[in-house]
């Protein structure tokens, strides 16, 4: 298989559970993972599509990073109906919990 990848697409926006991670924008990175037939001529992925569906679903209002992974997943296999597996990574940079943590992740691949 042929895989492309488009990997931390950074965004800002007032996303979380919790009521504090609404009244600030929160950094999170997604990771977008393509694995296309392996048939010559390659298969064209465009990426300014994927980015697109990125934003598009972040603009969009959402409490769980599950519901995020799910909806760009949904998003990019329509962009991509001949893709083998769509895997997608959303990263919450520093949730807010005690301690120091680098991020919190979901990741969904069908």
């Amino acid at each position: 298989m042929l895989c492309v990848s488009l990997h931390k697409i950074v965004i800002k926006a007032p996303y979380g559970l919790y009521a504090e991670e609404w009244t600030r924008d929160n950094t999170f990175e997604t990771d977008v993972d393509i694995w296309l037939p392996p048939e010559r001529p390659w298969p064209f992925a465009d990426y300014s599509l994927v980015h697109k569906a990125v934003h598009e679903v972040f603009a969009q209002p959402a409490h769980l990073l599950e519901a995020l992974v799910y909806d760009i997943h949904t998003s990019v296999k329509a962009l991509f109906p001949t893709a083998q597996k769509v895997r997608v990574a959303v990263r919450k940079m520093a949730p807010p919990l005690a301690g120091e943590v680098g991020y919190s992740q979901v990741c969904y691949e069908q």
